[in-house]
């Protein structure tokens, strides 16, 4: 493998590791219906405002996301919302996962 095909490889691992997480796979999610507050997404999480604002800089920092400061609150949105393709084929290969399983314990 080439340099150049090399780092393209490791950007799209650092995008997918900025994804691997159960609650910011849950903020790309509420993303997904619209903007939010960091205190609504604090509110649905159950964390602290800190832990949330550390996985909302992953995010933000794997361009996923993008804030607004208005007033005293910050507020997000999906950067690039086409980030969704990919929890459609997450979710395919769950459900091939489960028929498959499901064909094995039923032999």
């Amino acid at each position: 493998m080439n340099e150049k095909k090399k780092k393209k490889f490791e950007a799209r691992a650092w995008i997918i590791k900025a994804l691997a997480h159960p609650t910011r796979l849950f903020i790309v999610d509420e993303l997904s219906r619209g903007e939010r507050c960091v205190c609504e997404l604090r509110d649905m999480i159950g964390a602290d405002i800190s832990t949330v604002s550390k996985h909302l800089s992953i995010l933000k920092q794997a361009g996923i996301v993008q804030d607004e400061k208005r007033g005293l609150q910050v507020w997000y949105a999906l950067r690039v919302p086409c980030i969704l393709n990919f929890f459609g084929c997450v979710e395919d290969v769950l459900k091939e996962n489960a028929r498959q399983y499901q064909w094995a314990v039923s032999r």
